[in-house]
């Protein structure tokens, strides 16, 4: 479970660090580049919900 939070973690750097580009300095290939970090961080999201939940049941 450390390893999915860390992986999480750093991949919400890498979106803030892409969306940042785009939105001060009008990079438009790091709008495509944060746009797939931030669908990577939706399928991290919910491995971490599956793996939350079976936690709780022991």
């Amino acid at each position: 479970m450390k390893d999915l939070i860390a992986k999480i973690n750093a991949e919400i750097e890498n979106f803030k660090t892409e969306s940042e580009s785009l939105a001060e300095k009008g990079v438009k290939a790091a709008g495509a580049r944060a746009r797939k970090s931030s669908l990577e961080i939706e399928k991290l999201l919910k491995e971490f919900r599956k793996v939350s939940i079976e936690e709780s049941k022991k």
